[in-house]
Formats: C-alpha cells, sequence, structure tokens
C-alpha cells in the first residue's frame, strides 16, 4: 500500500521523536507499504522566530507570514526540520530524500487568504509533479516533503519569498496527487475528540461542522480536519483517511488499525 504520512513538527522536535517516527516508516516498509512523508514544523518556526525577536500571529490556527517569516520557514522547514528528518530516517537504515516544493517542480502554489485576510506568503497546493516522488519511491527511498514552494508559474503575486504552506492543508492534495491509498495524519493527540474528550472513531463533514461551530475543534485542529475533510473528499471512496497518535515506533501501522485515531467518512 502507499501511505502518505504527514506528521506535525511537535512529535519531531527530539531525537528520540525522530528516531521513533523513522522506526515506524521501517516497520511499515518491512511488511511492504511505501511511505511518502509530509511534514510540518511550526514550533521550530516558533522558536526560530522568537530567537530574531518575530512575533508570531494567527487566522484560525494559520501562520501569517511577513517575508521575515517566509524566509524562517524555509529555512527551518527546507533546511533544518527535513534535513534531521531525512538523517534520523538513513540512521535506521532507510534511504530518504529531502524536498521542498522546487525539487524536481514537485508542487507550486497559489496565494491563500483566510476569513478575508491577507495571510502573507501562505500558500496552497496548485500544482503537483510527481515525477520526482514516483522515480524515488521505485528506487526504494522515502521522500520526506516540507511544505515550502513557489508561487505557481499562472500566479499573479509576490514570488520574492517562497510560500509556506500549512502541512495539513498541503497532504490532501499531495496525497490524490501521489495515489496514496491510505493517508494519515499523525499528531500528539490520539484523533478528534468530542466535548467530553472522548476520541471519535468516525467523522463526517456534518459532524465536524457542528463541532466546529460548538468551539469543540477550534485551533490549529481546524486546518487538520479541514484537510483531512477535502482528502476524504478528493481521494477514491477506499482511500483510508485518518488522525492519530504520533507515539512509539510502530506509529504507522498501529494508525492503520481500525480501533485507533478517527477515521473520515464521505459525506
Amino acid at each position: 500500500m502507499r501511505l502518505l504520512v504527514k506528521v506535525g513538527g511537535a512529535p519531531i522536535e527530539e531525537a528520540s521523536g525522530r528516531q521513533d517516527l523513522a522506526c515506524s516508516v521501517a516497520a511499515a516498509r518491512r511488511v511492504g507499504h511505501t511511505v511518502i512523508l509530509v511534514h510540518g514544523g511550526g514550533n521550530q518556526i516558533r522558536a526560530l522566530s522568537k530567537r530574531l525577536g518575530i512575533a508570531d500571529r494567527y487566522v484560525d490556527g494559520l501562520r501569517v507570514t511577513d517575508a521575515e517569516t517566509a524566509d524562517i520557514a524555509l529555512m527551518t522547514l527546507g533546511g533544518l526540520v527535513n534535513r534531521q528528518l531525512v538523517a534520523a530516517l538513513q540512521e535506521q537504515g532507510i534511504a530518504a530524500v529531502g524536498l521542498t516544493g522546487a525539487d524536481g517542480h514537485t508542487f507550486t502554489v497559489r496565494r491563500y487568504a483566510r476569513a478575508g485576510q491577507d495571510l502573507g506568503y501562505v500558500g496552497e497546493v496548485k500544482h503537483v509533479t510527481r515525477d520526482l516522488v514516483d522515480t524515488l519511491l521505485a528506487d526504494g527511498f522515502v521522500p520526506v516533503l516540507a511544505t515550502v514552494a513557489p508561487l505557481a508559474a499562472d500566479e499573479d503575486a509576490p514570488r520574492d519569498h517562497f510560500y509556506n504552506v500549512n502541512a495539513d492543508q498541503a497532504a490532501g492534495p499531495l496525497a490524490a496527487a501521489f495515489g496514496a491509498e491510505a493517508m494519515l495524519f499523525l499528531s500528539d493527540v490520539p484523533g478528534v475528540l468530542d466535548a467530553e474528550k472522548q476520541r471519535l472513531a468516525t467523522l463526517t463533514k456534518v459532524q465536524s461542522a457542528d463541532l466546529q461551530r460548538a468551539g469543540v475543534i477550534h485551533g490549529g485542529m481546524i486546518p487538520k480536519v479541514e484537510a483531512a475533510l477535502h482528502a476524504r473528499a478528493t481521494t477514491p471512496p477506499d482511500t483510508l483517511v485518518k488522525i492519530a497518535a504520533a507515539h512509539g515506533q510502530n506509529a504507522i501501522l498501529q494508525a492503520l488499525l481500525p480501533d485507533l485515531g478517527t477515521r473520515f467518512l464521505p459525506a
């Protein structure tokens, strides 16, 4: 099975978390799965911004990205976080290659706005070229994608900086374009929680909207859930789309189990 696994920055901040993720990729590959990793790094961007004296601003869990922050995102996601993750995979004997959207023209973006507010250099995936990723997978590599990319050639917006793409939002279009049979959002929570903090085994678009209106789904979980719903709507009906915990050295295989995480269902 071809898996696209999105992992947030928090589980891979420390070397132990990166090692656990690398071991879980190795375990998935041993039973025959191919893996594409898409990673975030919000905490790491936040830490570097703080060191540089640049304040964070968010709209519905999405980072407002001015020119300075766009460069920080590129340095952090395309550099530090991506290379640390590639190195952790290779320490487990996994051949891995780190990519941004610019590498192999893998993906480009359009400018993205939220709630009528300008988010600056924030993008959403527009065009995907799967040639490089397919070649890497065929040759036994694990592609590790940082979600920073240039503006698409047919877009009319500033193109003097790379655009920062929320990794959750990027995962759905990338999974669809790469033909993933399962899309897993590995998180630091066991899934989507209801008002009583209990994990929901399944979730539909209607249920999600009700939970958002009630404030149960809020902050950074909003783009994650919306991304999962978008993936559910744009991939074949039999594609597995789940949010699950990212703990331990078998996190990926465990996320595939029916009794863990939150699975997203067609409306």
